[in-house]
């Protein structure tokens, strides 16, 4: 089931997206660490109602970030469509213990569903460049790789960017 978050969800997020750092910082990739995503950040997330958890039996296993909100490292990215009528995925998590059995395919599908339910032109997103398997992930969904972005607080490395038409 997937479901908007609520505050006492915000533990078992971090644990998640924690498990996520160490699963891909052992894999060489260095896209997530011990600061981030913070608890902070999921506040944040919440509070915008933007924050959605995924449960299965009873548990949560995953979340995923789904907003209006153009962060300021997106702007003078040279999207697909006008910047008015989008969506921003953000932090998608699934626990690495139950990754690869489709569950982040069944939060992008929700996403893209509350998006042309909504009416929103596009999604948009980024994907840490040196993270192959999402960056086929996003591909194989039909997201167009644009231009990259930067941020210097969690890595030296690019950011690839990446919009679906809808």
């Amino acid at each position: 089931m997937i479901r908007k978050a609520e505050k006492t969800d915000i533990k078992s997020l971090i644990n998640i997206t924690k498990a996520c750092a160490k699963s891909m910082i052992g894999e060489g990739i260095f896209q997530w660490n011990e600061h981030y995503p913070s608890q902070s950040v999921f506040i944040n997330d919440l509070d915008r109602q933007e924050l959605y958890v995924l449960e299965v039996n009873y548990k949560i296993i995953g979340c995923i970030v789904i907003s209006t909100f153009i962060d300021e490292e997106y702007v003078p990215v040279k999207w697909l469509t006008p910047n008015k009528n989008n969506i921003y995925i953000h932090r998608l998590a699934i626990h690495p213990n139950l990754q690869g059995k489709g569950y982040a395919q069944q939060l992008m599908t929700f996403a893209e569903q509350l998006a042309i339910e909504n009416n929103y032109s596009s999604i948009r997103l980024d994907t840490f460049s040196q993270n192959k398997s999402n960056q086929k992930f996003y591909e194989l969904r039909g997201y167009k790789k644009l231009e990259d972005i930067y941020f210097p607080k969690q890595s030296n490395f690019p950011f690839h960017c990446y919009e679906l038409i809808l």
